[in-house]
């Protein structure tokens, strides 16, 4: 093949993930910040720095804590490595996260991008799972006890709980077995799962003509070469250099080797699931693990199928009204959160108030509507007082789930001490 067909093979392959041209408002910096981009960089170099762990990782009680710290101390940027594949999976968490935000908040779930969004609702969901398999790997005392924490939540799943539990672990407890299972599911399953979601993901985007942008009359089309290519290297470019230097600076962490007979205290999930952890201190493990997650679920899946008769897709928060609903929306379930939290560590003991309710009730149902009930009459708030409309209640919801989560999640990570009691 000559140099002209060469070239011509290049440019076909180049737009399959870009058009020739695109419209100049889809490639604004603050449009998508670069999320989903950023999001499948740090995929491949989790892939690449993952590969290169595999020659010095020995998969087993006796070899994996020992491989870590040869890894550490003998191998020539070991340290590094680890690091940089440390971070960079913490990244990707976070940056997933983020770009659901971002996702949701302009608007681009409706219509034909309805099948996108829960395939990303299913990438989050493999994000996070390829992250929680690989947390156990080094085999230390806050990997092992992590994992025994949240893999002892699933019990609480009503009927199946235990069997799901026994299924992840390959036991009752945590041993090789479950080693086994989480580096066959991190270096194998899951990223090829991923793998595939993320190209369904990408092409179903592409098929959408890209990023959701305001209709406008006056659509202006650029080139895509250099217009946003240069600033796609330029954002993978400041990715790779702030990652390389966070794992010079900060070394991934690691306890002493696992101890079965000796737990921390205290001993906390995952930062990602300590949201989880948190909620499980204050209302039954049956409503925290099971029925608040599947109510969950079953809102975000149902959101871009309501119809809407005043959507705007593409503008962030769909209007200046919708933003300023989303910024009382963000403080009320702030101080809502913060309020249930205290009550229930310092005041509130429905168990010991009502013993002879069923616990399911009393510190599940009653639990869950101490918190329903407010966020509702907020709803019926924002209805009443600044007419808001179907979508602006949408918002207004997706915001008191997030920031519950969120606030829980901090409050879980940095203010639980010695026997998981808040401290100032």
């Amino acid at each position: 093949m000559n140099t002209a067909g060469h070239s011509k093979a290049i440019t076909k392959l180049l737009l399959h993930l870009h058009p020739n041209k695109v419209d100049a408002q889809s490639i604004k910096f603050t449009r998508t910040f670069g999320l989903g981009g950023i999001a499948a960089l740090l995929f491949v170099m989790l892939f690449i720095s993952g590969m290169l762990l595999r020659f010095a990782y020995v998969p087993s009680v006796k070899g994996a804590y020992d491989s870590i710290i040869e890894l550490e101390n003998q191998v020539l940027f070991g340290q590094l490595l680890r690091n940089l594949h440390y971070w960079s999976g913490m990244a990707l968490v976070l940056v997933s996260f983020l770009h659901v935000l971002r996702v949701f908040y302009t608007q681009s779930i409706y219509h034909e991008r309805r099948k996108n969004w829960i395939y990303g609702l299913l990438i989050m969901f493999l994000v996070v799972f390829s992250n929680f398999t690989g947390y156990l790997l080094p085999w230390d005392q806050l990997s092992f006890w992590a994992v025994t924490i949240m893999t002892n939540m699933l019990s609480y799943i009503p009927f199946v709980g235990d069997a799901i539990a026994d299924m992840v672990r390959g036991g009752d407890e945590v041993t090789e077995i479950t080693l086994l299972r989480f580096y066959h599911f991190h270096t194998g399953l899951l990223p090829l799962l991923m793998v595939f979601l993320m190209s369904v993901h990408f092409w179903l985007v592409r098929k959408s003509k890209g990023v959701t942008v305001q209709n406008s009359d006056e659509k202006v089309l650029v080139p895509t070469y250099p217009n946003l290519v240069f600033k796609e290297i330029l954002v993978a470019l400041i990715v790779i250099i702030v990652l390389f230097i966070l794992s010079m600076i900060i070394n991934a962490p690691l306890q002493g080797k696992a101890d079965p007979l000796i737990s921390p205290n205290p001993s906390k999930a995952p930062w990602y699931f300590m949201g989880f952890q948190e909620l499980l201190l204050h209302i039954h493990p049956g409503f925290g693990i099971f029925i608040i997650p599947l109510l969950v679920t079953v809102f975000l899946v149902y959101i871009p199928f309501v119809k809407y008769t005043d959507l705007n897709v593409g503008v962030w928060f769909n209007s200046n009204k919708g933003k300023k609903l989303t910024i009382i929306s963000v403080v009320y379930a702030l101080v809502l959160t913060l309020l249930v939290i205290l009550s229930s560590e310092f005041f509130l003991d429905l168990r010991n108030w009502m013993p002879q309710v069923p616990l399911l009730i009393s510190t599940g149902l009653l639990l869950l509507l101490l918190y329903l009930v407010p966020a509702a009459a907020f709803l019926y708030f924002l209805k009443s007082k600044y007419n808001a409309s179907k979508i602006d209640l949408m918002m207004a919801m997706f915001t008191i789930i997030i920031v519950a989560y969120v606030v829980m999640t901090i409050v879980g990570s940095l203010f639980r001490g010695e026997g998981m009691h808040l401290f100032a």
